[in-house]
């Protein structure tokens, strides 16, 4: 079993040096135990203006299974996966964020369990996870709270947590649905989970907390809104 780790970056030259090196040791050494048989990392470039594209090439050259994606103008988060995910061709294709938040345990666990469940889709979930909204400020975790029900009951989502920077697709399942995907920004995780649901994909959630924090670029008024015009958008492509 091949897996493919995709991370987007936009301008992120002070970290993604010390996340290509993390990574790459790290699932060298779930590859030594046995978790999957290959693997790909894939880091994208979303129209970075720093010195994140010349110093993902340099990680190219010297790490193997590195792969970088660059390409110009910034097209957004959405844009980035989808790129990552269509340019890979791992069984299993897990996506999170460049600072990782959520840590590197948590691939494991997340092969793991698609592999136990035979799930389609896996969703990280701090919902879920006893410590999942650990760090947080009271208000910006009833913030995050009403924000996620706000677009679950706007998308008829049923799980418990849409937008954390983290999951995993198969890898076949993975490039069709994305192949299909038209939102390049914020609302692109609701979108695919939508486009999953309908296509009757099997969805399992993962319990995950955030263990690097970094401030949230989130407003909750603004956010809200663009993420609901984008529901409204995505519900009428789905039904072209």
């Amino acid at each position: 079993m091949k897996l493919s780790v995709i991370i987007p970056a936009y301008n992120e030259e002070l970290i993604v040096s010390d996340t290509v090196r993390t990574l790459w040791e790290a699932l060298n050494g779930m590859q030594n135990r046995g978790a999957f048989d290959d693997y790909e990392l894939i880091f994208v470039s979303d129209g970075s203006h720093d010195a994140t594209p010349d110093l993902l090439r340099q990680a190219e050259e010297q790490y193997p299974n590195v792969r970088a994606c660059i390409y110009n103008p910034n097209r957004g988060k959405g844009y980035a996966v989808r790129m990552g995910m269509l340019a890979s061709d791992g069984d299993i294709v897990l996506y999170t964020d460049c600072d990782l938040a959520y840590g590197t345990d948590v691939i494991e666990a997340a092969v793991r369990q698609m592999t136990d469940t035979g799930a389609d889709v896996l969703i990280g979930s701090r919902a879920i996870h006893p410590e999942g909204y650990a760090g947080y400020t009271p208000l910006r975790k009833f913030a995050s709270v009403l924000y996620l029900r706000i677009l679950c009951l706007a998308a008829g989502f049923r799980h418990s947590d849409s937008q954390a920077g983290f999951k995993a697709l198969r890898g076949d399942i993975g490039r069709k649905i994305f192949a299909q995907c038209e939102i390049d920004r914020f609302a692109f995780d609701l979108e695919m989970l939508m486009r999953a649901q309908k296509a009757g994909c099997t969805m399992t959630e993962l319990p995950i907390k955030i263990v690097n924090h970094r401030e949230s670029s989130i407003h909750l008024v603004r956010d809200s809104i663009r993420m609901l015009k984008d529901i409204i958008k995505i519900k009428k492509s789905m039904k072209a």
